[in-house]
């Protein structure tokens, strides 16, 4: 199982939006607060769908108390400072993927503590930054590609034809 991390995340619909995605892949979904919204806000509820009740999702009050519950976990944090891309690294079964709020990313201090973990989405100059719940989704399938997709529907069905 994948880990995705959000630290402080501001907005409703791109975490609703990650939190979907979680549960069509099997990750589970950790928020570092403060959130800029609350769990139950109905922007979350509707980019999440139906889909926000089989969440498995782990909120913190700070990013002490994270490391704190989650011992000895490997971290890859994503961002634009890294000079390693998110193709560079071997994502492991059980590791977690923490990606920052979308004003400013994550903490600089955080991310020098952890130089050797960063990755980045490779993108042009003039773009600052890609959406959160894109990002997420880039690495997310990244990870899971590498570990072959397991235990995943890897075949379609037409509802009237066949191939």
């Amino acid at each position: 199982m994948i880990n995705i991390v959000l630290h402080e995340p501001e907005m409703p619909a791109n975490t609703g939006n990650i939190g979907r995605t979680c549960v069509a892949t099997g990750a589970r979904l950790h928020l570092i607060e403060p959130l800029g919204f609350r769990i139950n806000d109905k922007m979350l509820k509707r980019a999440g769908m139906d889909y926000w009740h089989k969440l498995d999702v782990r909120t913190y009050v700070n990013y002490e108390e994270f490391l704190e519950k989650n011992p000895g976990a490997k971290i890859y944090m994503a961002t634009t400072k890294s000079k390693q891309t998110y193709t560079d690294v071997q994502f492991e079964d059980e590791c977690y993927i923490m990606f920052g709020k979308e004003s400013a990313g994550i903490p600089e201090e955080i991310l020098l503590d952890n130089k050797e973990n960063c990755i980045r989405i490779p993108m042009l100059d003039e773009i600052r930054s890609l959406n959160l719940s894109n990002s997420v989704a880039i690495v997310l399938y990244e990870a899971l590609r590498q570990q072959d997709f397991v235990d995943f529907q890897m075949e379609g069905q037409l509802h009237r034809y066949e191939w």
